[in-house]
C-alpha cells in the first residue's frame, strides 16, 4: 500500500510518499504562506508521482472528539471545523489540504492521525487542571499534549536502538523544534507530557512562551489593555527566543550570538537549556525512573550543543555522554556508552512513518 502522507503546518505543506517499507519515494514541500495555487501545486505533485492507496493526514488537534484515527468522511470533516479555534494555525491549514485532496482524488480514502491521541493514555492526575468543575466538565478543559505522533516514533525507534521491548523501558522523548514539548513514555504509553490545553504550554519555544504565569495574562489585559486576541499573538508569535533575545527565533542564530558576546542571546539560551533541564527532571518523577532520554526534531537532532549542555545538567540523574559518540550525525545513534542507564539517544523525526502505520492498521 502506497501512501501519501500529508503534514500540513502553518506556512508548509509536506507532502511525502512511503511504500509498503516506508521507503521515501516521493516528497515535496509547498510554501502555503505565499502560495496562490495549492490545488494546483497539489495535482501536480500527484500526477508526476507514483499512485497512491491513501492519504494519511498529520492533524494537530484532536478535542475531545477524537483519541484515535478515523477515515475522513464528510460528518467528520464539520467536527474538525469546529476544532479549528484550538489550533488557529495548524488545524485550518489542515483541513483546507483536506479539502483539497478530497476534490482532486475522491476515490482515494484519506486517514486523518491526531498528535493528541498518544497522550489519552495519561492518568487523571497528570491530564487534570486545578479548575472549576465546570470548566473540566461541561467545557472539557484539561491537559491534551501534543507532538504525539513524534513522540511515538522516537519512542519505538529508541527502544528498537537499544535492544530491548517497548514495554520494558521509561523513556523521556524530548521533540525540539520550533515547537517543543517533552513526553514521559512509560512501557509504551504517554504518562505526562509538557504541553497541555494548547500548544503553547510548557517549553520556552522558537516563538512561543511556553509555560507563564496566568496572572500575567490577566495583568496585562487588565492594565495594559491588551486584547484576548494580542495576548495571543504575544504569546504565540512574539516570545520564545525571539522574545528572549529581540534578535531571533533560530537556535542557530542565538548560539552564534551568544557566543560574540550578546547578552540577551546568551540570556535567551540558558533560559531555553534550564527549561527543558527541569522539565526532562519532572517526566522522571511521572514515571519513578529513568532509561533513556530520545532527542528528536530539529535542533534536538542537529545541534550537538544544545544536548551537551542539557545533559551537563542532567548528572543526577546518571545522564552521561561520551564526548566522542556526540556528534551531528544525521543518522540515529547513541550518544552514551552502550549498557549505560540511562542511555542518550538521537533519533530523526518520522511521524511519516507513524502516520502510514496508523494508515494501514486501520484500513487493513
Amino acid at each position: 500500500m502506497r501512501i501519501l502522507v500529508v503534514n500540513a503546518g502553518s506556512s508548509s505543506l509536506k507532502l511525502s510518499v512511503l511504500d509498503d517499507d516506508n521507503a521515501l519515494i516521493a516528497s515535496k514541500e509547498i510554501a502555503t504562506s505565499n502560495s496562490n495555487d495549492l490545488d494546483g501545486q497539489l495535482e501536480n505533485f500527484l500526477d508526476t508521482s507514483p499512485g497512491v492507496d491513501a492519504i494519511g493526514h498529520r492533524v494537530v488537534h484532536g478535542g475531545t472528539a477524537f483519541t484515535r484515527p478515523v477515515v475522513l468522511n464528510e460528518n467528520i470533516d464539520e467536527a474538525l471545523k469546529a476544532l479549528a479555534d484550538l489550533d488557529p494555525l495548524h488545524n485550518p491549514p489542515c483541513l483546507c489540504a483536506i479539502r483539497t485532496l478530497q476534490l482532486l482524488r475522491p476515490n482515494v480514502p484519506q486517514v486523518a492521525c491526531f498528535d493528541t491521541s498518544f497522550h489519552t493514555t495519561m492518568p487523571k492526575k497528570a491530564s487534570t487542571y486545578a479548575i472549576p468543575q465546570l470548566w473540566r466538565d461541561d467545557w472539557g478543559i484539561h491537559r491534551f499534549g501534543f507532538h504525539g505522533l513524534s513522540h511515538a516514533w522516537a519512542s519505538r525507534r529508541g527502544s528498537e536502538l537499544l535492544g530491548r521491548p517497548l514495554e520494558g523501558l521509561r523513556l523521556v522523548t524530548a521533540h525540539i523544534g520550533a515547537g517543543a514539548s517533552l513526553a514521559a513514555v512509560a512501557f509504551g504509553k504517554s504518562v505526562d507530557t509538557t504541553m497541555g490545553f494548547t500548544p503553547m504550554e510548557g517549553l520556552v519555544m522558537a516563538t512561543r512562551s511556553g509555560s507563564v504565569d496566568p496572572g500575567l495574562v490577566l495583568w496585562v489585559q487588565r492594565q495594559k489593555g491588551l486584547s484576548a486576541g494580542d495576548v495571543e499573538s504575544s504569546l504565540d508569535s512574539e516570545s520564545g527566543l525571539l522574545g528572549l533575545s529581540n534578535e531571533s527565533s533560530d537556535l542557530r542564530r542565538i548560539i552564534t550570538l551568544a557566543d560574540d558576546g550578546n547578552e540577551k542571546a546568551k540570556l535567551a539560551y540558558e533560559v531555553y537549556v534550564y527549561r527543558i533541564q527541569t522539565n526532562v527532571a519532572a517526566m522522571c518523577a511521572a514515571m519513578n525512573g529513568l532509561d533513556g532520554l530520545v532527542f528528536t526534531g530539529g535542533a534536538g537532532e542537529a545541534s550537538s550543543l544544545l544536548r551537551s549542555d542539557v545533559c551537563a545538567g542532567l548528572g543526577f540523574l546518571g545522564v552521561q555522554l561520551v564526548p566522542a559518540l556526540v556528534g551531528n550525525s544525521s543518522d540515529d545513534h547513541m550518544e552514551s556508552a552502550t549498557g549505560l542507564a540511562p542511555a542518550v539517544l538521537v533519533v530523526k523525526a518520522r511521524e511519516d512513518i507513524e502516520i502510514a502505520r496508523h494508515v494501514r492498521q486501520l484500513l487493513n
